[in-house]
């Protein structure tokens, strides 16, 4: 499964590079692509094979022509682009977002394991990173005790945030025009914007979004630690949006805009700018967080 999630977000990322290049454009070499890409030259080989059957690339050549730009429906679907890990992530959090869980309340790793479609040791894999830093304690019979966490435990995390935060956007400076991370921004541009048209209805897809930004941008940095505390911070930054529903709208509102000035912060490539737009982000972001949870205080 992990094999193939892998090709297919290979795939996918190519078609995003594409989209951006004029038919007769000619992409770059094997080598090339495997490390724009992440991934071994036989997957790279594959994609390729894939996409001249398609009709999207010329054949026989060692720097295959662009015939066509790609469409919406030779994209795989998301879900088939993620890892096992990336499914219970995304599948917890969306859990986080539609129940009210607090403190105290146990999470059985069987019963999660059924409902996300995957084996209980990649559930258990996926709690356990949780329960280093205090936030789920394990218990016998495959269950966890969620602990819940304080105002000093989210200053504490919005510390570490904002140094790997600030350090994964500077690199945006340093990036090549040609680098595939720029047409995943520009999707993920084109998807703010294309919520901020309809947020009236739609505003409680934000988080996702925001999930999603913050992601690639630690990505940037290809660093494990960076990967590792984005999940944590996921975790918190979905948690706390479920305890003030009074102002999620406006909020909601405030930082999608405030996403759209980071990005085109981000594709200015202004290292000023981009720390700029960071910082007031990241600050409006913890002031928010920590309002949530002020009122939770006895």
């Amino acid at each position: 499964m992990r094999t193939h999630a892998i090709y297919k977000r290979s795939y996918n990322r190519l078609l995003s590079v594409m989209i951006a290049s004029a038919p007769g454009s000619r992409l770059p070499g094997e080598s090339r692509l495997a490390r724009d890409l992440g991934v071994s030259r036989t997957t790279v080989r594959g994609v390729l094979a894939a996409m001249t059957r398609s009709g999207l690339l010329t054949c026989g050549t060692r720097r295959p022509a662009i015939l066509r730009r790609p469409e919406p429906a030779d994209f795989f679907p998301e879900i088939e682009t993620k890892s096992v890990r990336e499914i219970v992530e995304q599948r917890f959090m969306d859990m986080i977002q539609q129940r009210d869980i607090r403190p105290g309340q146990q999470i059985n790793t069987l019963e999660l394991a059924r409902q996300f479609g995957v084996s209980p040791a990649a559930v258990r894999e996926f709690l356990g990173d949780f329960s280093q830093c205090g936030l789920l304690e394990r218990r016998p019979e495959s269950s966890w005790v969620f602990l819940g966490f304080d105002a000093e435990f989210a200053r504490e995390l919005f510390e570490v945030r904002e140094l790997f935060e600030l350090a994964a956007a500077a690199r945006f400076a340093d990036l090549a025009a040609d680098d595939p991370v720029w047409p995943r921004l520009a999707e993920i541009e084109a998807r703010h914007r294309d919520l901020l048209g309809r947020f009236d209805s739609d505003w409680s897809e934000f988080p996702r979004l925001d999930d999603a930004l913050h992601k690639l941008i630690g990505s940037v940095a290809h660093n494990r630690f960076i990967d590792r505390f984005n999940a944590l911070r996921s975790l918190i930054f979905h948690y706390h949006y479920q305890w003030r529903k009074d102002d999620e709208k406006p909020r909601n509102l405030v930082a999608l805009n405030e996403h759209l000035a980071y990005i085109a912060a981000l594709q200015s490539r202004d290292r000023h700018r981009i720390r700029a737009a960071a910082i007031a982000h990241l600050h409006s972001a913890g002031s928010t967080l920590l309002a949530s949870i002020a009122p939770r205080k006895p």
